[in-house]
């Protein structure tokens, strides 16, 4: 399918949604932008912490704020994969969160470790 084609489907996609799903699915695109995007300035672990009935798009947000040394290329299948489970999987939020600090956490060691060594 060509790039144009896909396009098209995507657009007709998102004007079939209801506004709710519509406004998930943008935010789902900007998360996806903001991985290939320029590299945060800062590289010191940040103190942000998880507010109560936070979205699963929040928290992936907040963990790039958090971890802004981590490579998000390096995070991006497993990211994606946590936001497919509860997009498409109907899985709880928090549960998912849970799995993305975990996710985050275990590549920041990965990252203190390398500097390490």
């Amino acid at each position: 399918m060509s790039r144009k084609r896909d396009e098209e489907k995507l657009l007709e996609w998102f004007r079939r949604l209801p506004d709710a799903q519509a406004r998930s699915l943008l935010d789902y695109a900007q998360f996806l932008n903001e991985q290939h995007g320029a590299h945060p300035e800062s590289q010191t672990l940040q103190d942000i912490p998880r507010p109560e009935d936070e979205t699963v798009i929040a928290a992936i947000k907040r963990l790039r704020s958090t971890y802004p040394m981590l490579d998000p290329s390096h995070l991006l299948a497993e990211t994606s994969e946590l936001m497919n489970k509860h997009l498409l999987q109907g899985q709880d939020a928090e549960k998912v969160i849970d799995d993305l600090e975990l996710l985050f956490q275990a590549h920041y060691k990965t990252v203190l470790e390398q500097q390490e060594s």
